[in-house]
C-alpha cells in the first residue's frame, strides 16, 4: 500500500464518523431528554452493561458518569448472569448498549431485569429490536455504515455510542449543577487532581524563606536578600508588614539597562514594581499559573486579606508541585 492511499483510507474513515456524528446530532430528541431524567433522578446507581465493543464503551461512559456526578459502573453481562446481578439493586437504572439490540447475553438479562423491576435505558441501532422494545427509553444511534470495509467491524457505531454517553454525562453534570470542586474531589490524584486541588498556601515560601526588605533599604541590601532566598525576586513591604512592591530579576536587567545605578545608594523603593500582582493563599496554584502566563511574569507575592505579606512563589515551585 502507497502512503497517499493509506492516508486517503484514514481520511474516509475521519468523515465516515465525522457524517454520523452530525446526522446524530440532527436527530436528538425527546428520548435524550427522557433518558437523562431517568438518570438523574436514579437514587442509586446507573448500571451500564454491554458484550463485546459496545461493552468497552459502556465501561468508559460508566467512568465518565461516575467522574461527573453521576454514580455508576460497568457490569459485563456474561458475568452478571453468575452472580453479578446481585450489584443490581431496585433503586438503580440499566444502561444497555448493543448495536444490533439482539445481544443473547443482554437478552438473558432482561426478565430479572424487569422483575426487579429498574427503568432500562438501551442505547441501540435497531428500534425494533426485543432489547429496544423493552426498554423504559431507546436511544437509536441510526448508523448506516460502520467505518469497516467489510461493513462488519464496530467502528462508526460505537464511535457514536462513546459520543452519545458523553453528551448524557455532560447533561447530567450540568442538570445537578456539578461544580469544578466537585470534579476535584472524584480527581484527587495525578497532575489535573494536583491542579484542582492544590492550594497556594500548600506550595508558597514563608517564614525565613521569605524574601523581604523594608522600604528605605538599598539596592544592594535587597539583592543580598533576593541571592540568599533564591527566588529570584524581594518583596518590598513596610512597616506594619503590608506589600508595597517587588523586584526581580527582569526589574534588575531593566534598571541596568536604563544606565549606571549606583546600589550602594539606591533605595529599592526608587526601583521597585508598585503595585504589583499578588494572589491569595487560599487561591488554587493553577491560578498562579494563569496570572505569570497572562503577565508573563515569573513570581507573585502572596497577601493575606490585609494586603499584608505571608508568602511567595515563583514558577520552579509550581513545576516541583506538578502542577504545570
Amino acid at each position: 500500500m502507497q502512503a497517499q492511499e493509506c492516508i486517503q483510507i484514514g481520511l474516509e474513515v475521519l468523515q465516515l464518523e465525522a457524517n454520523a456524528l452530525l446526522h446524530l446530532q440532527q436527530q436528538l430528541d425527546i428520548t435524550f431528554y427522557q433518558a437523562c431524567e431517568l438518570l438523574c433522578h436514579c437514587e442509586g446507581r446507573v448500571i451500564v452493561i454491554g458484550m463485546g465493543k459496545s461493552g468497552h464503551i459502556g465501561g468508559k461512559i460508566a467512568a465518565t458518569l461516575a467522574s461527573t456526578g453521576t454514580p455508576a459502573f460497568f457490569v459485563h453481562p456474561g458475568e452478571a448472569s453468575h452472580g453479578d446481578l446481585g450489584m443490581i439493586t431496585d433503586k438503580d437504572v440499566v444502561l444497555a448498549l448493543s448495536n444490533s439490540g439482539e445481544t443473547e447475553e443482554i437478552l438473558t438479562l432482561l426478565p430479572i431485569i424487569q422483575r426487579l423491576p429498574v427503568p432500562l435505558i438501551s442505547i441501540t441501532n435497531n428500534t425494533a429490536s426485543r432489547l429496544a422494545q423493552a426498554s423504559n427509553v431507546n436511544l437509536y444511534i441510526d448508523v448506516e455504515k460502520e467505518a469497516c470495509p467489510l461493513n462488519l467491524a464496530p467502528t462508526t457505531s460505537t464511535t457514536v455510542s462513546l459520543a452519545l454517553g458523553d453528551a448524557l454525562a455532560t447533561a447530567l453534570l450540568k442538570w445537578r449543577g456539578f461544580t469544578a470542586d466537585d470534579f476535584a474531589r472524584s480527581h484527587p490524584g495525578g497532575r489535573l487532581g494536583r491542579r484542582l486541588l492544590l492550594s497556594i498556601n500548600e506550595v508558597m515560601h514563608s517564614g525565613k524563606q521569605l524574601p523581604l526588605v523594608n522600604a528605605d533599604a538599598l539596592l544592594s541590601t535587597a539583592l543580598i536578600e533576593m541571592s540568599a532566598k533564591g527566588l529570584g525576586m524581594v518583596n518590598i513591604i513596610d512597616e506594619q508588614g503590608h506589600l508595597l512592591g517587588i523586584f526581580t530579576d527582569g526589574d534588575l536587567r531593566r534598571t541596568l539597562d536604563h544606565g549606571y545605578v549606583d546600589i550602594q545608594q539606591t533605595p529599592i523603593q526608587n526601583v521597585m514594581t508598585s503595585p504589583c500582582l499578588s494572589i491569595s493563599p487560599d487561591a488554587l496554584a493553577i491560578k498562579a499559573i494563569e496570572l505569570m502566563e497572562q503577565h508573563k511574569i515569573n513570581a507573585l507575592p502572596v497577601i493575606d486579606k490585609e494586603k499584608k505579606l505571608v508568602g511567595s512563589l515563583n514558577m520552579h515551585d509550581l513545576l516541583r508541585a506538578g502542577i504545570v
